[in-house]
């Protein structure tokens, strides 16, 4: 009886010392304090957007209501940090990078002779230019039959994904009407003078190629930064040597264009 009443002592003394710590009004006021000091001056983004870090946000305040504890102050440090990590924008310095790519343009060029192969090019370029810089991108390179782009702002990156794709399907020429494929990547490339290096860049660039004619297809890390409420997602198979392994991707169409 006596072996059997030490653990459960101890257990119990180390319970209350857990509740004790818990309910310190110093640990919760330090928390409170990291917090403050995180992006959104402690105020948290409980909106109905659907988002992981918002539902999670939402239980979190109704499991633990109003009552101050460490537990609670430190999870929501957890999900204030990671929506901060995860907000719109260029607060971040995050970056989405998009590529696109005409779909059947080479075996068209074969037989259409330069000139023609020129002149669609150039309308092709231009008319890039001409959209996404209307949405706040730059058009970092030019690669052949298609354009690496850079955002800041991923809702304006999606919105002139599919505006692009409408533009380009205006063009024809010696019988070939041009469809584009697109592809976005959210995250944090290295830039180098004008251009942009990295892993991000290269899972951008294979999701353009996994991308059907006239589709836009993005990566959960594009979808989770956007105002998803604004767009109709589907997801997507997607598997390509040198990106991670089990990477999310959607084909998203802008609510206003069904």
């Amino acid at each position: 009886m006596v072996g059997e009443s030490r653990p459960a002592g101890f257990w119990g003394r180390a319970g209350d010392r857990a509740r004790q710590v818990n309910q310190s009004r110093r640990v919760v006021g330090t928390l409170r304090g990291v917090r403050r000091m995180l992006p959104g001056s402690g105020e948290l983004a409980l909106s109905d957007s659907g988002k992981p870090s918002d539902r999670v946000a939402r239980l979190m305040m109704q499991v633990a209501g109003d009552q101050p504890s460490a537990v609670r102050e430190l999870g929501l440090v957890t999900v204030q940090a990671w929506q901060a990590l995860t907000s719109r924008g260029a607060a971040d310095g995050a970056v989405t990078i998009m590529f696109t790519d005409l779909v059947g343009f080479s075996t068209w060029a074969l037989r259409a002779g330069d000139d023609q192969v020129l002149r669609l090019l150039r309308e092709f370029f231009g008319v890039s230019r001409e959209v996404v810089g209307g949405y706040g991108g730059v058009v970092v390179k030019s690669l052949g039959d298609g354009v690496m782009v850079a955002f800041s702002d991923v809702d304006k990156a999606i919105e002139a994904a599919a505006a692009l794709g409408s533009a380009v399907s205006a063009l024809h020429h010696d019988g070939y009407r041009p469809s584009l494929r697109v592809g976005l990547h959210r995250g944090w490339p290295r830039k180098v003078g004008k251009d942009y290096i990295g892993v991000d860049v290269n899972i951008a660039a294979r999701v353009a190629d996994a991308a059907n004619g006239g589709e836009v297809l993005v990566t959960e890390q594009v979808l989770e930064a956007a105002d998803r409420e604004r767009y109709v997602a589907r997801s997507r198979r997607f598997r390509a040597k040198g990106t991670p392994k089990g990477l999310a991707v959607y084909a998203v169409v802008p609510r206003h264009e069904r």
